[in-house]
């Protein structure tokens, strides 16, 4: 009878004992999981108004009624944009007292960069395929 047998692997920055089955898993669901959160990225930049946004977060943290006055554009149109921003974790949030203030989660745009950057080197130049009847 076999034993299973179990690895110590280096995840996410722990050292994790997992049987190889379980080690598959968590590297599979780790990149579900990353492959998530560059869609939901990407989807958050396809905006002009997201990324009219982004752009005034990246001299400072401002609230809700500043960008409103700044793009001249309703508040409940700006919050539905908010929440796209929130759910891709582009922007990071603070109340004080009745006020939301925004500003950029600078990591996660690093990840989105990081990706376009490693698609890049990755591909492969190949020549141009001509297709024969």
């Amino acid at each position: 009878m076999f034993k299973k047998k179990s690895h110590y692997c280096n995840f996410e920055g722990r050292i994790v004992k997992a049987s190889l089955k379980a080690f598959k898993t968590m590297v599979l669901l780790t990149e579900t999981q990353n492959q998530d959160t560059i869609v939901k990225g990407f989807h958050a930049l396809a905006d002009n108004i997201r990324i009219q946004v982004l752009d005034l977060l990246r001299s400072r943290e401002l609230c809700v009624c500043e960008i409103t006055d700044i793009l001249q554009i309703p508040q409940s149109k700006l919050s539905f944009h908010l929440k796209v921003l929130r759910e891709a974790n582009l922007v990071n949030t603070r109340q004080r007292g009745k006020w939301t203030y925004y500003s950029l989660n600078l990591p996660n745009l690093v990840a989105l960069e990081q990706y376009l950057s490693d698609f890049r080197r990755s591909i492969v130049a190949l020549p141009t395929r001509i297709c024969e009847d």
